[in-house]
């Protein structure tokens, strides 16, 4: 069924926004909206609700539609309209975006996010690229007997061409808590110990469909906040927004040029996904 719905939403994408097909897909996260503007012309904007599988957004700070945007070689569809586990819709909602973003025909999959960070030296404002993740919402997107290798989630080779824009980008590793509470003292420790250098609540989930769609996923991550136990006062989404406009042109056209090599550069090598049992 999560197939044939993103195969339907693919094809109501097409038909709203006359484009039959897109190369790359980008979820811009908080504080990374801008970047739309940026990355090239956009032809068609969609209201989500008018695509099947996609709803309205219900979180202050993302744009409820989707975009359709021309590159210098390709097409990118722009989602922001983000699903995220902790508003109860289930994991395949979570998922739809991306796996509809395939079904249009993407091979390259931008997830980005604000999150807290539980390294000192990455304070607000702060830009990280994600080499890894630790899931930790005890749920998969995947079902049934379908064994997708991780050991490459993140592509190497869109870290490196990211790396070439700004060489200064920290790399971690981010942890995904189901939210929508802010994680306690003691699970940012724990999560620390396990790791962990950037929590939030969104990203991993979508990464590991993305994955099993086929596409090479590039995650990139802004701290808006120190996590809880390292931040010197009470957290707030407020801070979240605050961080994300304060940084938002900066990594806006970070990531505009990300997009444009990444489009000059076109679609990396495929590789098996699955190990059959």
């Amino acid at each position: 069924m999560t197939n044939e719905l993103a195969a339907e939403a693919a094809q109501v994408i097409a038909d709203l926004t006359g484009v039959a097909s897109h190369d790359c897909v980008l979820t811009l996260g908080s504080g990374w909206g801008g970047a739309a503007d940026l990355i090239g012309e956009t032809v068609a904007e969609v209201p989500a609700e008018k695509v099947p599988g996609f709803s309205a957004n219900g979180v202050a700070g993302h744009r409820g539609t989707l975009r359709s945007i021309v590159l210098e070689s390709g097409r990118a569809l722009v989602l922001g309209a983000r699903t995220h586990f902790y508003e109860g819709k289930g994991v395949d909602a979570v998922a739809h975006g991306v796996r509809a973003a395939a079904a249009t025909g993407a091979k390259v999959c931008i997830l980005t996010n604000g999150c807290g960070s539980t390294v000192p030296e990455w304070g607000p404002g702060t830009v990280a690229l994600i080499g890894d993740h630790i899931n930790l919402t005890a749920t998969s997107p995947l079902r049934g007997a379908n064994f997708v290798d991780l050991t490459d989630l993140y592509s190497p080779r869109l870290r490196e061409i990211a790396r070439g824009v700004d060489p200064g980008l920290p790399e971690g590793v981010y942890a995904q808590f189901p939210g929508p509470h802010y994680e306690t003292p003691a699970e940012v420790r724990m999560a620390k110990a396990l790791g962990a250098d950037l929590v939030g609540m969104s990203t991993a989930l979508e990464a590991i469909a993305a994955r099993a769609a086929g596409m090479e996923v590039l995650g990139i991550s802004l701290v808006t906040n120190y996590a809880a136990g390292i931040a010197p006062s009470a957290l707030s989404h407020g801070e979240v927004l605050e961080a994300g406009k304060a940084a938002g042109p900066r990594i806006s056209r970070l990531l505009a040029d990300i997009v444009r090599i990444i489009d000059r550069a076109g679609p990396g090598v495929a590789r098996p996904l699955a190990d059959a049992d």
